[in-house]
């Protein structure tokens, strides 16, 4: 049952670029740039969907 790390390293990618996202959504709120706080929010929420079939896609690579 050995694993690759490509998928560790995706997720991680993932989870960095929730960060920064994060990040810019409050820089940009504070600023008062409304427009492209929901461009920075959106893309947030859709990095969610996509961790998530990797995750499942490296949860289910075990069970071959």
């Amino acid at each position: 049952m050995r694993r690759s790390y490509a998928g560790v390293l995706v997720l991680s990618a993932i989870l960095l670029l929730n960060i920064v996202l994060t990040q810019l959504v409050v820089h940009q709120y504070y600023y008062e740039n409304y427009g492209v706080t929901l461009l920075y929010a959106g893309l947030n929420i859709l990095l969610f969907p996509i961790a998530l079939i990797v995750y499942r896609k490296e949860r289910n690579k075990g069970d071959r």
